[in-house]
């Protein structure tokens, strides 16, 4: 990493008279900008600016373009595969004042955002509205960071991703030109659907500055649901039934009896230390019925025990907040372990043998890890916790991951449902979708961006 001192000082002095304190070299925001959840050691920008609009955006990117100067966008820092660390150092940009909501069309259902809005914030603003914004992975991130990583989580089996909830998006790339993907329309046909170029580009084509999301009603009626099975295959088995069946469950998520240990002690949930599915309904108060009885005699056919129900809105979100809670509760059973954590994708015919093999992969290895996922849409989720000292553990954490990663694409699935590529899955999007697959991704960028100043470093190498 090119030590602070020599970046360029027309260039320092450049952003130190645009920005004023909004601009630093200091170590502790170095330090502080320089780290995620991931397993990768620390990486340190050079300098940290902070950005309040689209045109102190542009004419920041532009100046790092004149000086060569690697721009890393950075907002709730979230990341699980080091997406913010800045591995050519360089100027790491925040966006999280950009934190204005432009505008809610309530009548055509969307919401136009900066990046550094979270989902929380824009939940909250449309309390009056009857809409919610329903992207959901858990822990409480910018709207800007959502579409860089193409981010789901719990809502994604009835309501979609990032990738069929961004409406359109304004980014800046390297050049400093401003770019819009698209209106307000509900469909276009518009030449290259840029929208999705830049959702999942994890900021290696531009900056998003602006995004406008697609809101949906919130349901008449909302009834939450825990059940406990005998063993892993049931509890599987059960929400591949319940898949192929169409029951439009709005939430459908996996934990195993390791997670549940940990969410027992963490979050006081007293639950039996089995495989638990958590339920969530959506709808009039009759479809409910029929959902929630069908559901019920599915999960009761493969040994299911009583469901426990939530129906009032503070048990529900004592439920979910439990859930949402699941990897700091893991990292509580090995004070002072690191984690590992990776997430596959597979179809939801093969989604009982991936899990299946994953956790006798798991339990041969003797890493504690629990396993939790999104297994209506047929992600799931390992969280190893390793030595950090220790390279024989990290390493054999790595071993599991990639025996994962191939399990995983044998059975014609992904490397990553949602936590994007980063640096930790570079080889494996080349063992997905091949050399040429991948080199098309490379002419992309490079035509966007042939100086490779926008986050370089991650997704592949050039």
């Amino acid at each position: 990493m090119m030590p602070t001192s020599q970046l360029p000082e027309a260039f320092t002095a450049r952003l130190g008279q645009m920005l004023g304190e909004r601009f630093s070299t200091s170590m502790a925001l170095r330090q502080q900008h320089g780290r995620d959840e991931s397993i990768f050691p620390a990486t340190l920008p050079d300098a940290v600016a902070y950005a309040r609009d689209t045109a102190e955006v542009a004419e920041i990117v532009q100046l790092c373009g004149t000086f060569n100067i690697p721009v890393i966008p950075y907002a709730a820092g979230s990341s699980l595969e080091g997406h913010t660390l800045a591995v050519h150092g360089g100027l790491t940009l925040n966006l999280m004042q950009m934190n204005g909501i432009l505008g809610i069309n309530a009548e055509d259902q969307t919401a136009t955002v900066q990046p550094g809005v979270t989902r929380e914030a824009l939940n909250a603003a449309l309390r009056d509205t009857g809409l919610f914004f329903p992207v959901d992975p858990g822990a409480d991130a910018s709207i800007g960071g959502m579409c860089s990583t193409r981010a789901s989580g719990t809502n994604a089996v009835r309501y979609g991703t990032m990738r069929e909830n961004v409406v359109s998006l304004t980014a800046i790339v390297a050049s400093g030109d401003i770019v819009k993907t698209g209106r307000r329309a509900k469909k276009s046909a518009a030449g290259y659907d840029l929208t999705r170029l830049f959702v999942g580009a994890e900021g290696t084509l531009g900056i998003i500055v602006e995004a406008t999301v697609r809101l949906h009603p919130l349901p008449e009626s909302t009834m939450a649901a825990v059940c406990a099975f005998p063993d892993i295959d049931a509890a599987v088995q059960s929400v591949v039934q319940i898949v192929q069946l169409g029951v439009p469950v709005a939430r459908c998520e996996f934990v195993d009896p390791v997670a549940i240990k940990a969410l027992n002690v963490y979050s006081k949930t007293g639950l039996p230390e089995q495989p638990h599915l958590f339920f969530e309904f959506h709808g009039s108060q009759s479809g409910l019925k029929e959902q929630i009885a069908l559901v019920q005699d599915i999960t009761q056919d493969h040994g299911a025990a009583s469901f426990v129900w939530s129906a009032s809105p503070e048990e529900r979100s004592r439920l979910w907040a439990a859930r949402h809670n699941v990897y700091f509760a893991a990292s509580q059973l090995r004070p002072g372990a690191r984690s590992v954590v990776t997430d596959v994708c597979v179809p939801i015919s093969r989604l009982a043998d991936c899990v299946n093999e994953t956790i006798q992969d798991l339990r041969e290895s003797q890493i504690l890890a629990p396993v939790v996922g999104h297994v209506g849409d047929g992600n799931f989720h390992v969280q190893m916790l390793v030595d950090g000292a220790s390279q024989d553990e990290i390493d054999g954490a790595e071993a599991l991951n990639a025996r994962l990663v191939s399990r995983a694409l044998s059975m014609d699935g992904t490397c990553t449902g949602e936590h994007g590529i980063g640096l930790h899955k570079q080889g494996f999007l080349i063992d997905e979708l091949g050399s040429a697959s991948v080199n098309v991704m490379r002419q992309i960028k490079q035509a966007l961006d042939p100086r490779n100043i926008m986050n370089p470093g991650k997704i592949f190498s050039l």
